[in-house]
């Protein structure tokens, strides 16, 4: 659970290496004494709730989705303020998809969503599942831990909207239509059915998989901000989902399939970031690729443990191997 709580502020903020503060390690780390509480209790509470309640990746995918859309429209409100970042690339971003009457960028709401669901959620939840495969369907708290996550969550928000609305306040509407979307998305994720019986059929080898995952994670990255660009992002994101959807219901699907596509993002995130330029231009570039390197050297290490803890557990074990029941009488009320 600390070990989540950790990597989901460390894959969103960190990695890509954007801000100026990446090449001042100790500012890095004392920034997760904030960051762990906004980001990390989300992916913690998001992966207990969908193992509490037998759903899974399609109902993970959807509350992160309503977490990084309530991040990015109602905390800080990054998707509506056009001064969000002193920086001349935040305008250059954000303006040639900009839709006037919603007051949004259709390259930010991309960027901002998914980036949440990707880097903020889901990845981190798949690769430290995959360093625990034991413990992977199980939950991992009680309720002393949830409700102590809650109150952490809770004072972080205050403190990010205290911060990012001193100078910028969202309109009503805007907040209210960003509310209700994140509301019906949250919805929709315990809607879905539970866990859905597997299916016969081959799935590709699971590096061509996490091949492919590179492939369409680096194209949303890299997509020019014009709408040529988000229609090329939506596109591939979506025939990508598609195909990941498609071969997660197949039997041959296992933990290695999905690790693939978790450690895919992170390596994804961690290359480009030696070619990624820090806001505000003040960072000595020997510390920033000290830094860079360093990430690099700490993620390889992590997904390759996670992929020697998956073959000696059993390689072949699926990711969704226990039945709900089965699920929350181990688990329950667990500590972990």
């Amino acid at each position: 659970m600390l070990a989540l709580l950790v990597l989901s502020p460390v894959c969103a903020e960190y990695l890509i290496g954007y801000d100026s503060i990446i090449g001042r390690p100790w500012e890095l780390v004392s920034g997760l004494l904030f960051l762990a509480p906004l980001y990390g209790t989300v992916a913690v509470l998001i992966r207990e709730v969908a193992r509490r309640t037998g759903r899974g990746w399609p109902s993970i995918l959807l509350l992160s989705a309503a977490f990084g859309l309530f991040q990015a429209g109602l905390i800080d409100q990054s998707l509506f303020n056009p001064h969000f970042i002193s920086d001349p690339s935040w305008s250059q971003e954000r303006l040639p998809t900009l839709v006037p009457a919603a007051g949004i960028s259709v390259h930010h709401l991309m960027n901002f969503v998914v980036g949440h669901v990707i880097w903020s959620f889901a990845a981190p939840i798949v690769v430290i599942e995959s360093c625990v495969p034991r413990l992977a369907d199980r939950p991992w708290l009680g309720r002393v831990g949830i409700t102590v996550l809650l109150v952490l969550y809770a004072l972080a928000v205050v403190v990010f909207f205290h911060e990012h609305t001193r100078n910028f306040m969202a309109s009503a509407t805007q907040l209210g239509a960003t509310a209700a979307v994140a509301t019906a998305l949250a919805a929709a994720a315990f809607a879905l059915p539970r866990r859905p019986a597997a299916f016969s059929g081959r799935v590709p080898p699971p590096w061509l998989v996490g091949g492919g995952a590179v492939g369409v994670m680096t194209t949303h990255q890299l997509a020019p901000a014009g709408w040529s660009g988000s229609v090329l992002d939506v596109t591939v994101l979506s025939l990508g989902g598609c195909l990941l959807l498609f071969w997660s219901r197949r039997r041959d699907w296992d933990r290695r399939h999905a690790l693939m596509v978790g450690g895919a993002a992170l390596v994804v995130n961690t290359a480009l970031s030696f070619v990624v330029e820090p806001l505000g231009g003040h960072t000595s570039l020997t510390a920033k690729y000290a830094v860079n390197a360093t990430l690099m050297a700490a993620v390889i290490a992590l997904l390759t443990w996670a992929y020697r803890r998956l073959l000696h557990t059993g390689a072949r074990t699926t990711t969704a191997t226990l039945p709900e029941q089965s699920v929350l009488a181990i688990g329950g009320d667990r500590e972990s």
